[in-house]
């Protein structure tokens, strides 16, 4: 099923609205047994426990404990299906409630996890098998965004005017979709020192994400993708011939979709491309120690230099407000959509993403994040139950909890850190799990009640804070 109709068909009101308003939540007096029975669990981590012991233990909220022990672990609990197959470890993921498994979403899941290695072998063998499994979903479509375990699977959206594949669950080429695998790559390699993942196909795939972005920097011609899909909802279509609206060749990536798989309006997708720079750059780290051809890398720092270059000249505009700002897409010839979407990468995420857009000399970031955290954003919403971003995914007036989290994560003011605890305290309509989204006057009324992706970037929300500012969980 995908995620826009099971959106529709899972918006629900739930019973148990937490007491108060936003930003003073009020524990609830009893916290329910939800998180799924032991004997059920997919995959069990003994430092993930631990942690969640440690955390219960030592948090004076008792519901934030509560909460952390629902979500932190959401992702092995419910969503990993972990095997050897040809004597490797392979790791399929899925979102949640929707049987497949994103390259952007399964990496997002797992990565709070990393830290978590060194004290968990097990755990460490279940993220080399989320490489694995990338490396594999890469290496049969770099353009499609989520896969399906069973290859010869056929799709729903097997009429959609692109080349479907068996095997394929749905073919939006995003950006950030080759991004996330490299960066996980990254984070696996540092934490452990472990190259094993990083065999010939490995190398393959990376080859294959590097062709792929030269592609869609389209420098000669469109290049071979385009889609096209019979539908009512605009943001599910491209236009053109499958091709988007035209642009100016400035070297810049073009992505046909957005992080939250709605088709872009300009293709120049800016944290997109933000996302692609710094990863880029990762790989210019990885690359002699793993054996990348000197090719390979040659054409990555080729194409990290044009993006660099093109998103200082073209990527930034002059808020009346504000001042220099990053905007959300670009044409390259002066025409921008001013916005900022709940998905990651966004405006907001970019200080989590990568310490290169964290410091705090750069005003364009800073700024950028207060455009996005206003009302000059049009997704912004602000109502009875809290304040965050959404986006066209699931309409008007809905918040995302991954913004409020990411708000959280970006953020070293405590007044603001407590505030985003607060209303993720107070937004999970009595459930102990986050949402997709929720509507901005009433909790209740929120979608996906199963979103792995958002309990789990909670969880590090939490974590987080329970290391570097404990007092504010007490």
């Amino acid at each position: 099923m995908n995620r826009r109709r099971f959106m529709q068909q899972s918006s629900l009101a739930t019973a148990g609205l937490l007491v108060g308003s936003y930003p003073f939540a009020k524990p609830q007096p009893d916290f329910p047994d939800v998180r799924i029975p032991e004997t059920k669990r997919k995959f069990k981590s003994f430092a993930v426990e631990k942690l969640i012991a440690d955390i219960k233990k030592n948090t004076g909220n008792k519901e934030m404990a509560w909460l952390f022990e629902n979500c932190f672990p959401n992702t092995l609990d419910t969503t990993v299906d972990f095997e050897i197959i040809n004597g490797k470890p392979d790791t399929f993921v899925i979102t949640g409630d929707i049987d497949a498994m994103w390259l952007r979403d399964s990496s997002a899941q797992v990565w709070p996890y990393l830290p978590l290695m060194k004290d968990d072998k097990n755990l460490q063998e279940l993220i080399k098998g989320v490489i694995n499994r990338h490396t594999k979903c890469i290496l049969k479509d770099s353009y499609a965004n989520a896969f399906y375990k069973d290859e010869n699977k056929i799709s729903e959206w097997k009429d959609d005017k692109t080349e479907m594949k068996a095997g394929v669950h749905e073919r939006k080429w995003e950006v950030d979709s080759l991004c996330y695998p490299i960066r996980l790559a990254y984070g696996y390699w540092k934490a452990t020192g472990d190259t094993s993942p990083f065999d010939d196909d490995w190398k393959e795939a990376v080859q294959l994400v590097i062709k792929t972005f030269k592609e869609q920097q389209r420098l000669e011609n469109n290049g071979p993708y385009h889609f096209e899909r019979t539908t009512s909802w605009a943001t599910d279509g491209v236009p053109l011939g499958g091709y988007g609206y035209p642009t100016k060749k400035i070297g810049l990536i073009h992505s046909m979709f957005r992080p939250s798989d709605d088709a872009t309006v300009f293709p120049f997708n800016i944290p997109g491309n933000m996302f692609a720079l710094h990863v880029l750059s990762l790989l210019n780290e990885m690359g002699p120690g793993l054996g990348l051809k000197a090719d390979i890398m040659k054409d990555a720092k080729n194409i990290k230099d044009t993006i660099g270059a093109g998103l200082i000249e073209h990527g930034q505009f002059k808020h009346s407000k504000l001042g220099l700002i990053y905007a959300y897409e670009i044409n390259g010839s002066g025409s921008c959509n001013l916005m900022d979407d709940a998905n990651v990468p966004s405006l907001l995420s970019l200080q989590y993403l990568a310490d290169l857009f964290a410091d705090e000399t750069n005003i364009v970031i800073k700024n950028s994040r207060k455009f996005a955290l206003s009302e000059d954003n049009p997704f912004f919403f602000k109502g009875k139950a809290g304040e965050g971003i959404g986006g066209p995914h699931v309409g008007m007036d809905h918040i995302w909890p991954i913004s409020i989290t990411m708000r959280g994560l970006t953020s070293t003011d405590d007044k603001e850190i407590k505030m985003c605890l607060n209303m993720l305290q107070q937004t999970h309509a009595g459930t102990g799990f986050m949402h997709e989204a929720f509507h901005k006057d009433d909790a209740t009324k929120f979608t996906r009640k199963w979103f792995a992706w958002a309990n789990t970037l909670f969880g590090e929300f939490v974590w987080k804070v329970y290391r570097e500012r404990k007092y504010l969980l007490d």
